[in-house]
């Protein structure tokens, strides 16, 4: 049985939480509740939960600001949260886990299972360090979890050169660094990363133009060369966008 605490400063909202962890977690005992980053400091403090769910906005602070309170601690953290707003791209960028209110019963299941199967393991600290060091960065998300088959990694946006598909996998190829592989699909790496820069040149490929050194026009304009050399194509349907971007760079 894992002990939890729920902090969310409206009261009708926690009881609601509760009332619907009780119902589909039956490896749940809410042993206390809090209304604010004080109040649930001090709650944590003394009752050592193994599960807080963490509302992230508070009158006081944020969830945020009540974990950096509490470093170091053993508990495992689920964020709730009723704004799709930066923290949201914080946790996608970290791979954490979030909760969207009104918490739907499926998603609190697989998020608890996963909360429960992270028990002991330093992996979730990785995550949440990734998370505060995006966070003092709100303009500006530095560092994205990738997750191999062997490790999970923290990486500097800065340093992925460019990603390259093949089918549910995603190759992520640095200035100097080893390359990557995670099991994820480009359409999600392109979704985080296209506010930061990148462009999705073709199907399997999305660059950082950061590091873009060169178009070749001749031969029907379609390769892009990077500054470490490597060249990437350009498909047709990309190609507009692609010299928009250019000219406004």
């Amino acid at each position: 049985m894992l002990r939890a605490i729920v902090i969310d400063d409206i009261e009708s909202i926690r009881k609601r939480h509760i009332t619907l962890i009780k119902a589909n977690c039956p490896n749940i005992s809410i042993i206390g509740q809090a209304d604010s980053v004080e109040s649930g400091v001090k709650l944590v403090s003394q009752l050592s939960p193994d599960i807080v769910f963490l509302d992230v906005e508070m009158p006081d602070g944020t969830g945020f600001d009540l974990l950096q309170k509490l470093k170091p601690f053993q508990f495992k953290v689920i964020f709730i949260t009723g704004y799709e707003d930066f923290a949201i791209r914080a946790f996608r960028f970290s791979a954490i886990d979030y909760l969207l209110k009104p918490l739907d019963a499926g998603h609190l299941i697989e998020a608890v299972k996963k909360a429960e199967e992270s028990m002991g393991k330093e992996v979730f600290d990785m995550k949440l360090n990734n998370l505060f060091s995006n966070l003092e960065r709100p303009k500006n998300l530095q560092k994205l979890i990738l997750k191999t088959a062997e490790k999970i990694y923290s990486v500097n946006i800065q340093d992925i050169v460019n990603c390259e598909s093949d089918t549910n996998y995603t190759t992520f190829n640095f200035i100097n660094a080893p390359k990557l592989v995670v099991s994820t699909n480009l359409k999600e790496y392109e979704a985080l990363l296209g506010p930061h820069n990148f462009f999705r040149t073709h199907q399997s490929h999305l660059i950082n133009m950061a590091y873009f050194d060169h178009f070749i026009k001749t031969d029907g304009g379609n390769t892009i060369v990077m500054k470490n050399k490597t060249t990437i194509p350009l498909s047709v349907r990309k190609k507009e966008d692609f010299l928009i971007l250019l000219e406004n760079l």
